[in-house]
């Protein structure tokens, strides 16, 4: 991404911003403080899609910036039902050894405790999969059950050195 910066005298200044498809976002901030926004695409005539006044621009640059929110990256979300059941999407990586088998074959609800409800794979999401459904790396499984349950699929599809078989799973009495 690049920045371009130029003086408008008389003005104040202008920022260009390359975006990802070429287009351009153009601010400009005024000497009175007053900020426009525009973008461009290609050669196009640059349409203008807001206007701020200096008060409002600042605390919109402020929660841009993130002193609000800072939004933190998370593989998994949970979500509480009750006090030791959990709705939780679980992403499976390449090294899973889940990837490649059906939910029968792994005998899912039984070896691990848990019910998977749905299964994301890329733009689609397939509810309620069925037995025959074959794991995918990629995929995200929403999952339901208890929280230690929920744990030992979360290692399971981390494929990772730390990951617990299904054998270990079962043998906790998940």
């Amino acid at each position: 991404m690049t920045i371009y910066e130029s003086d408008l005298p008389g003005v104040g200044k202008k920022f260009e911003i390359e975006l990802e498809d070429d287009d351009r976002l153009i601010i400009v901030i005024h000497n009175t403080g007053k900020r426009e926004v525009f973008r461009r695409s290609d050669d196009d005539d640059s349409e203008k899609l807001f206007e701020l006044s200096d008060r409002l621009s600042r605390q919109v640059g402020t929660i841009l910036e993130g002193a609000y929110f800072q939004p933190i990256a998370n593989d998994t979300t949970e979500t509480m039902l009750s006090e030791d059941t959990l709705l939780e999407w679980v992403n499976v990586v390449e090294g899973s050894e889940l990837v490649g088998r059906t939910l029968e074959e792994i005998d899912f609800r039984n070896e691990t405790g848990t019910s998977v409800v749905a299964i994301k794979r890329d733009d689609e999401t397939e509810s309620n999969p069925g037995a025959e459904t074959v794991i995918e790396a990629g995929d995200t499984l929403v999952i339901i059950g208890a929280r230690e349950a929920c744990r030992a699929v979360e290692s399971l599809a981390s494929g990772g050195a730390e990951s617990t078989s299904i054998e270990d799973a079962e043998g906790d009495d998940a």
